[in-house]
């Protein structure tokens, strides 16, 4: 450390095309405290962190973390033990469907500990967080405060020097967050040498930190403690201090927020009625029993813990979702969800919900012609909300390219773009602003008292809960109390909302926090480090836990889902059953009619033979050429035989006869192949009559051919096709697995553990290429007894080999996968690259349609350098030509140098930082 510093910055510049995030900041942090980053949502925080923890790449300037300069990738590499980064968003580093213990023992596997460690550790901080009594829940099951607990736990399980904490309570109840923040307190005891950094949207848990940096377009306001900075600003709360701050810059004073009365109109109906409202989602009870009236223009207040049915009874109200048991009533009328309905009412929900491809100002027109607004009116409401929720400057920005206030004030905008009668607003301000949440109820309050809108709102904001006219507290489905927020709080004898509620859900609630077991925190760091192998060897095994890590976690990940595991074990099978049987290249049962002008025995004879043959089905008799074309066209018949009427006297003549053979070429190769059918049934029918008329053979032709065939002696489309089709299968889904794998990771923000961790490049890819390795291998033994049961198609060579050369192929394929989800963001871009490039070069230049041998240029280059091409070549070696290692060993060693070039392009363009 430096002289006392944590962290160093130095004229750190960053931004996002336009857009700038930090812009020349420097700053010295000290150690061994808890430090906290106050300021609006968009401000730079995020992007501060990212570069701190590592996960992000700076552009200009430096940035020293615990005395080292984490741009240099090998200081990067040996400071990532030592850091801890939880980022932005419940759960955000955690994995939903693997429980809370699988997901502290896969953080543990990562920072290379042993299983005895492991099991310690996670024992103790599962004790800690009071996460004990759920060790098998998934981590998609537990409530917002519960998820941020678990990810705090999978931070410290490596006992960092620095814990970097993104806003970790935003949108967490007050209970939970009080117990979150005693949890840190707690665990600093054992290890006060530990900084901890937290950016938060919270003034009233920064007053407790023990030194403040406030933030504001990218540059620091000021520093010092929340006493000082309350000081300087001569201000009685850290949220007024703030305020006053940005305010020096740009000039105004903060006005007061005041709520008008609510007058209460006697004799009106109410706007919405519940009568015990139940919700059940197969054995779990969401909502319970619940019963509250709401009037005409009441702002009514819906405070809870995380995980109560808060949300749930919300989705009621709209006609999201139906009522198990009781009803609810809007507008005197049950939400069934019809246009009239949708026109009165405004909803936002928790998670946001718009159109990432449309920019802001797109997304608002839309809803607004969705909701029917008059054109006319259009522009001028747009207008008016981009103003409002200051949206302005973001108005032709995506979505998916703001930060988290702006995108919630965006949401607020659509809500209330078609001026509804009733506003049903789930947490709509988490992670907002001060100022932007003051302007925000400006607007509720407006809309309540002048308009008369009903506002439903649910919030873990104690201070807006005050400005409810009444607020519901509601704990595991079922409502606690329900009066005015001053009568709440006298009740139980409190002088804060805040202090109100938790009294409220700590009588209900049966979880509290946890102590930490000293003497346990103490056996981890004394007795159960493993410190034996050191050096490479330490390195090595430490590798393998952190390639096991992911392999396991995908590979859990992948059974609980049913439809992405149903598409890997079984897709294969599918597809190999409707290519088999779909696609071949036999033409059996052709229908065919003839138009006999001859009429004699020789053409009657002629017939016979064509309706003898297994290859032809005979349809009635040709009137005319009118029916011939007719037939042809309406596809009654494939192929129309015309007997000339000289054809058995040409034959009694010792002439050679002919007969006109009219084919359907809609479709060309089968066209082809009956015309290849028809010529030989005629060589063959006039030699054979020939031989019998005159006892001697006609020459036809100066010389005669006589196919044999070496391979495949029946000369079925199946023995070259089932081979071909287990190349293809094996190629195309075992690399869009590999490839959403990554990319699906991406999207959730779950990638983040990839750039903090320890982790290699190497490691993180072969971790995720095991499983699918697998899985493609036990699909083509699947695969491989479909060939021999139901197609009838024999393994004739080396199984041994044919193995072998499955392994490096699906190694191939998978890597390719990975390969194209380095540098694709969506799973949709994926999908699509990773289909089209994998079949397209399969399918044309690999040997399924004609032999690499024959191709020309690009097309000759890319089949010789293919996996599957060379893939083709042992598969149909193995299956039909009973060859084994000796003579499918150029394709084999081909394989064996594309496997490790393929990963090694992905390694390559796989990013360990964020730009």
């Amino acid at each position: 450390m430096q002289d006392g510093h944590v962290i160093t910055l130095s004229n750190i510049r960053h931004s996002y095309g336009k857009t700038q995030a930090l812009n020349d900041l420097s700053l010295n942090i000290p150690s061994g405290k808890m430090i906290g980053f106050i300021g609006p949502d968009g401000v730079g925080k995020s992007t501060l962190f990212g570069l701190i923890a590592g996960a992000r790449k700076i552009q200009s300037g430096t940035v020293h973390v615990l005395g080292e300069d984490i741009s240099d990738e090998q200081k990067r590499k040996a400071l990532l033990p030592r850091i801890a980064y939880m980022p932005q968003g419940l759960g955000k580093n955690l994995y939903m469907d693997l429980t809370v213990f699988e997901n502290l023992d896969f953080f543990a596997r990562l920072f290379g500990q042993g299983k005895a460690e492991r099991e310690a550790r996670i024992k103790t901080l599962l004790k800690a967080t009071g996460l004990d009594p759920f060790p098998d829940r998934p981590a998609g099951k537990l409530s917002g405060g519960m998820k941020q607990k678990l990810g705090l736990c999978c931070s410290l399980i490596h006992d960092p020097d620095l814990l970097l904490l993104d806003e970790p309570t935003t949108g967490v109840d007050p209970l939970s967050r009080r117990q979150f923040w005693d949890l840190i307190r707690t665990i600093r005891i054992d290890r006060p040498q530990m900084s901890v950094i937290i950016a938060t949207a919270y003034m009233e848990e920064a007053e407790d930190f023990d030194w403040l940096a406030a933030m504001d377009d990218g540059k620091i306001l000021d520093i010092g403690t929340a006493e000082e900075l309350k000081a300087k600003t001569q201000s009685e709360t850290l949220e007024d201090a703030f305020i006053a701050l940005v305010n020096n810059g740009k000039g105004g004073e903060r006005e007061k927020l005041i709520v008008p009365p609510y007058e209460d109109g006697h004799g009106e109906n109410p706007v919405i009625v519940t009568k015990n409202l139940t919700k059940k989602f197969g054995d779990f009870t969401a909502v319970n029993d619940v019963s509250v009236e709401i009037m005409p223009g009441e702002i009514f207040g819906f405070l809870g813990s995380n995980g109560c049915g808060k949300s749930t009874t919300m989705k009621m109200l709209t006609g999201l979702l139906p009522a198990s048991e009781g009803e609810a009533l809007v507008f005197g009328k049950k939400p069934d969800g019809d246009m009239e309905f949708r026109k009165r009412v405004g909803y936002m929900s928790q998670a946001f919900s718009l159109y990432s491809e449309l920019t802001v100002l797109q997304n608002l027109e839309l809803h607004a012609r969705l909701f029917h607004v008059p054109e006319e009116k259009i522009k001028p409401r747009i207008d008016e909300l981009l103003e409002r929720f200051g949206l302005e400057e973001h108005q032709d920005g995506l979505p998916d390219a703001l930060p988290l206030g702006v995108r919630q004030r965006l949401s607020l905008a659509v809500a209330v773009v078609h001026e509804p009668e009733m506003l049903i607003l789930d947490e709509p301000t988490s992670g907002v602003d001060p100022v932007a949440r003051d302007e925000f109820w400006k607007l509720l309050i407006d809309l309540s008292r002048n308009k008369k809108t009903t506002i439903f709102i649910s919030t873990h904001f104690m201070n807006e809960g005050m400005r409810c006219d009444r607020i519901t507290l509601m704990h595991a489905g079922t409502i606690l109390a329900c009066d005015a927020p001053d009568k709440l709080i006298k009740e139980k004898g409190k002088e804060t909302l805040e202090e109100a509620f938790i009294t409220y859900m700590e009588d209900a609630s049966a979880e509290k926090g946890g102590t930490v077991d000293h003497s346990a925190t103490k056996e981890i760091a004394e007795n159960i480090r493993d410190d034996s192998e050191t050096g490479l060897s330490l390195a090595l095994i430490q590798g393998t836990r952190r390639i096991a890590a992911y392999a396991m976690r995908e590979a859990k990940e992948l059974s609980r889902d049913r439809v992405r595991s149903a598409f890997a074990f079984f897709g294969t099978m599918i597809l190999m059953l409707v290519f088999g049987f779909g696609i071949t290249f036999d033409v059996e049962k052709l229908t065919f009619a003839v138009l006999d002008q001859d009429q004699t025995l020789e053409s009657r004879l002629y017939i016979q033979g064509l309706e003898g043959s297994r290859y032809f089905t005979e349809k009635p008799p040709i009137i005319d050429h009118a029916d011939m074309d007719h037939r042809l066209k309406s596809g009654d018949i494939s192929l129309a035989i015309e007997i000339p009427p000289d054809f058995g006297k040409d034959l009694l003549q010792e002439e050679t006869p002919e007969i006109a053979a009219w084919i359907d070429g809609a479709m060309p190769f089968r066209a082809e192949t009956i015309g290849g059918y028809v010529q030989g049934f005629h060589a063959s029918f006039i030699q054979r009559l020939y031989e019998d008329y005159y006892g001697q053979k006609i020459a036809l032709s100066a010389v005669s051919i006589e196919p044999r065939f070496r391979y495949n002696q029946g000369f079925k489309s199946t023995v070259a096709m089932v081979p071909s089709v287990i190349a293809l299968m094996l190629l195309f889904i075992p690399a869009i697995l590999a490839a959403l794998s990554v990319v699906r990771e991406k999207e959730l923000g779950s990638i983040t553990n990839l750039y903090v961790t320890p982790i290699s490049k190497l490691e993180f890819i072969l971790g995720k290429q095991i499983p699918y390795v697998i899985i493609a291998l036990i699909n083509f033994l699947l695969m491989t007894l479909t060939a021999l049961l139901v197609f009838d198609v024999p393994v004739k060579g080396s199984f041994l080999t044919l193995l072998t050369g499955t392994l490096l192929y699906v190694g191939c394929t998978t890597g390719l996968g990975l390969f194209f989800s380095a540098f694709t963001r969506t799973q949709i871009a994926a999908l699509a690259i990773t289909a089209i490039m994998t079949m397209l070069p399969a399918v044309q230049f690999s040997g399924l349609m004609q032999p690499v041998s024959t191709l020309e240029g690009a097309g000759a280059f890319i089949g010789s350098i293919y996996p599957t091409s060379q893939y083709i070549t042992i598969v149909k070696g193995a299956f039909s030509k009973d060859l084994g290692f000796n003579e499918l060993w150029p394709s084999i060693r081909a394989l064996l140098i594309s496997w490790p070039v393929i990963v090694g392009a992905a390694i390559f363009f796989l990013k360990k930082q964020e730009a």
